[in-house]
Formats: C-alpha cells, structure tokens, sequence
C-alpha cells in the first residue's frame, strides 16, 4: 500500500472561494480513500478505503480488513477511527473529517458519531455497495422497520441488577466524561 499524500490547509480566502478551495480539498481526500480502496482489492481485501483529516493534515488510514482479520467490524471507516484515535492517544475525533470511499453503512456512521467526527464525505452510496453484493442497503431498510420483523430477535430482558453498571458508573467521581 502507498502512503495517502500529505496535504496542508486551503488557502485562506472568502466565500465562493473559500467554498470552493474547500470542496477541492475534500476531492483530494476522498480520492486518496478510493485508492486505498482499490489497493485493498489488489491485496485481497474488501473495496473500502478510509481517510481521517484534521486540520488539512492526515491523521489516519483505514481499509476493510473484515475478511484477512476475521473481524466483522473491521470496515476501513472503523479501522480508521480506531488508527486516528490511537496515533492521537484520545477517544475524541472532534475537529477532524472522515473521508470514505463508500457512505458509511450504520455501523460505521454510529463509530463515527461515537468518535464525534465533523464532517463524513463520500464517493459511492450504499446502492454501489449493494449492486457489488454489501449488505448496507439491507442495513439500512432493515433499521427503518419495525423490530418485530427482524429475522434477529433483539429482546430487552430486565434483571433486577440491570441499572447496577450505570449506577456503578455515576458514583465514579473520577469517571472519563463522554
């Protein structure tokens, strides 16, 4: 794999010219994540590439790895997070954009959330993913109906001691605030 190259800010501007040095910016970025994606399928991996992006510098890179790892959570956007957030030694993404070669299926949309990205940019949708055979179009349709017609049953089961983590969590004074 080739490193993704290095970019620094846009230049400072106004306007339509900062609007469109901002957009010229995030093409470059987003072409970066579809190499990595395209390198990954010459490797033997999935067609995902992910780039994150603070400050017009690279962060990290990320690539599906689900099927070399045996990880079903292994998408390039969560390798990603995963890369940033270790190489910055913080939970938080805030301030950066996560550039994917792929919109996000609802995990990877919901890792990002988590790790409070800015900004998620894309090239191909989620019914490029699912002419190629990717279950994200499934996922999403699948998230809009009701639960009760799930072919997994997701089922709330109420113990006594279910509040006891939370509570536990509350009473740390020196708790991570999240």
């Amino acid at each position: 794999m080739s490193a993704p190259i290095l970019r620094g800010p846009a230049d400072a501007g106004s306007g339509a010219a900062d609007a469109a040095a901002a957009a010229a910016a995030d093409a470059v970025w987003l072409a970066d994540a579809v190499r990595l994606a395209t390198e990954n399928v010459a490797a033997g991996g999935g067609p995902f590439g992910a780039v994150i992006v603070r400050d017009g510098a690279l962060v990290a890179v990320g690539q599906n790895r689900v099927t070399r790892d045996n990880d079903p959570t292994a998408h390039a956007e969560v390798t990603a997070i995963r890369a940033a957030c270790s190489a910055l030694a913080d939970f938080s993404l805030a301030g950066a954009t996560l550039y994917t070669s792929c919109e996000p299926c609802p995990l990877c949309v919901s890792a990002a959330l988590w790790a409070r990205v800015d900004r998620i940019v894309f090239a191909a949708d989620r019914h490029d993913a699912a002419r190629a055979g990717f279950d994200d179009l499934e996922f999403y349709e699948l998230f809009a109906r009701d639960r009760a017609t799930w072919s997994t049953p997701v089922v709330s089961l109420r113990l006594e001691q279910s509040a006891e983590p939370f509570d536990a969590w509350l009473a740390e004074a020196a708790r991570t605030h999240y």
